[in-house]
This record gives C-alpha cells, structure tokens and sequence, in this order.
C-alpha cells in the first residue's frame, strides 16, 4: 500500500515523540513491503513564530492533501503564560479538526499487566480495564458563540449540539461496541442541560439499529467518579466535546503514565493520529518524553487503512518494549539510560528482527548498535 502522511510535530516534545513514531512506520513498510511517504508542516506555535498564524494555510493544504495526518504536540509557556494573547497555539488544533471534519475523538484507555504497579490506582481495580472513549469533536462549547461585555465582567460560551452532529458519533461508538464487549455508555448532564438531554434522545434512537449493543447512561460527575473506583465496567463511552476532554485525560491516570495514551480524530474524509499529552515544554530536548502514546497512535493509523498484521507488530513490539522496561523515565525506574530516541530504536529494531530483539537488549543499554 502506498500512503502519504502529512506529519505536523508541533511544539515542545512534539517532535521528537513524533520521529520515533515515524521510525515504526518506516520499518513497517519496510518489513511489509508498502511505500510511506512523510510531509512535514509546521503548526501551533512555532507556527506562530513563522508565519503569525498557528495554522498556516500551506499546512492546511498539506492535509487536504494526503492520505492521513501524524501529530505531535502544540503549546508553548509564553502563550500558556499570557491569558491576553489574541492568536494562541490551541487555536490551530481546533481550526484543523473543524476545517477537515474531524467530528469524533477516539481514545483507547488500557492497563497494561507491566505497568499496574505504576498506576496510582489499586491493582484489583484497575487489571483488565479496557476503554475505548468517543468524544465528540468539533462542536459544543469549545466552538460555540463566545462574549465577553466590554466593561471585561460577563462572559459566556454557547454550547450547541444538532441531532445530525450526535447521531453520526453515535453510529460510531455503537459500530465499535459491536466488535468490542457490546456495550455503550453515554457520559451526560441530563439533569441540567437541555443539549444533554437532545444527545440522550438521539442516542436512544441510533441504540435502536444495534440491539445487540446495551446502553447505559451516566451523569459526568457520576463517571468520573465511577472512572477511579470501577473503571473495568466501562467498554464504549460516548460523550460531548468537554466532558470527553476531561473524562479521558483522568482516565490517562490508570495506565500510569499519559504518555502512553494514543487518539484518532477521524471524519467523513480525513484522519488525524495524535498522542492525547501536550507539549510538555520542560522536557523538550532532554530525552526523557515518553514516545509510546505516539508510536500506538501511528498504529491507529495502520488499523484506519485496515492494515491490521501491521497494527498488531506494532503493538507488539510497543508490549515488549514495556515488558523489558526500555521505557522512559516517567514509568521506567529499572534502568536509568533509556532515551526517547532509544525506546524508538527498540521499537524499530524488534519489527525488522522480532526474534533477535532480546538478544540485542543489552546492546541498546550500552549505547551500541541493535543489530547484531
């Protein structure tokens, strides 16, 4: 197969998380024989700092224009620093999702057997936990009418969903529950917002056309709780553009680190793989930013295009990396040497060499080559 991958690094620890992903896929088509071309595009701050704008119409160009998109990071102190500025790096992440389409937000939330003494949760709580969240993406608050009264003392945001916006998400998470544990939980504030309730009534009518999909309901407060103290009864979440926000990145505490959480952005045309972390701008340059999240997100992108052997290589190599701790220092307290760019190495190497990656393990350790 051939694909072309517009790749958008992005600020901070964007980049360099980005590159070991890129490794993976190289070696991926390597080993299966397909052609992957990569085209690189600058947005969110340094976007900025180019072109005044976080994202420069070539880089819009460049997506409409491939096949899928690979994202690395976008924020910056100055900005984050500076409540007054008027163009803002998150402004281009939320241009890109609403100019390509890329209405759902799908996030897997697993805990992995290796890493279950890194949670902070308990292990009885936590083992088995396997979540696929669906969070809507380019509606709700975050794009609704915004006012601020001249005097600066009343604001608001608009929250405004349509049926057509709920239902095609719907169909979505309730598509992915059939091939999943056949079940849908809608994370909602029903009790309080009349756009909670029209996602309540459509969801119950897209429920219909899977009745071998159960559906449940939870107020947000209610699953946010319920994420920490039960998070094994959860298959499919659906749920609105902020909750989703908030309820996946607490959900990033059960596998022990955020670093290993990956995310597709998809609409009726586009796809967009992206690790759910921000810039992480204190790390950048030092080595020690988890590319995991990255890695996993790019064999999102494999599975998009139903590449599904090469997914599981993936995969399975990302599991060995853990199961031997050549992982960065944020879940890693066995070994002290493991370099972002080493943990890609490793990634790499165990695709070309699945058989010999053990015996190359201490190699990677001593700073040497992984090819013996």
């Amino acid at each position: 197969m051939k694909l072309n991958i517009a790749v958008l690094p992005g600020d901070g620890i964007g980049p360099e998380v980005t590159e070991q992903a890129i490794k993976a896929l190289k070696a991926i088509a390597m080993e299966f024989d397909h052609t992957f071309t990569f085209t690189y595009a600058p947005v969110g701050a340094i976007a900025i700092d180019e072109t005044g704008s976080p994202l420069p119409e070539k880089t819009l160009k460049v997506c409409e224009t491939t096949d899928a998109i690979l994202f690395g990071a976008i924020g910056d102190p100055k900005y984050d620093n500076d409540p007054s500025a008027k163009v803002r790096p998150e402004q281009g992440l939320l241009q890109l999702r609403k100019s390509l389409g890329l209405f759902a937000n799908i996030r897997p939330v697993k805990a992995y057997d290796t890493l279950i003494e890194k949670s902070p949760l308990k292990r009885n709580i936590i083992k088995g936990t396997d979540i696929s969240i669906y969070r809507e993406l380019t509606g709700g608050i975050y794009f609704g009418e915004k006012y601020l009264s001249e005097d600066g003392h009343t604001a608001s945001d608009l929250c405004v969903y349509s049926t057509y916006e709920i239902a095609r998400i719907a169909h979505l998470a309730f598509k992915a529950a059939q091939s999943r544990n056949h079940k849908v939980t809608l994370v909602d504030k029903a009790n309080v917002l009349e756009s909670s309730r029209l996602w309540r009534r459509v969801t119950k009518e897209v429920a219909a056309y899977y009745p071998d999909v159960e559906l449940d309901f939870l107020f947000v407060d209610n699953a946010a709780m319920q994420m920490i103290l039960n998070p094994k009864q959860f298959d499919v979440i659906l749920t609105e553009n902020m909750f989703g926000d908030i309820i996946s990145d607490e959900a990033s505490v059960i596998g022990g680190s955020i670093g290993l959480l990956a995310s597709a952005s998809v609409g009726e045309k586009y796809a967009m793989f992206e690790p759910i972390h921000g810039s992480y701008p204190q790390a950048k340059g030092k080595g020690i930013a988890n590319p995991i999240a990255s890695i996993l997100s790019a064999a999102m992108l494999l599975e998009h295009f139903e590449l599904h052997a090469e997914a599981l290589m993936l995969r399975n190599a990302v599991e060995k990396s853990l199961k031997l701790h050549i992982t960065t220092p944020d879940i890693n307290t066995k070994y002290d040497n493991v370099t972002t760019s080493k943990v890609g190495d490793f990634i790499e190497d165990y695709i070309s060499n699945p058989k010999d990656t053990n015996l190359n393990f201490k190699n990677i350790h001593l700073g040497q080559s992984t090819i013996i």
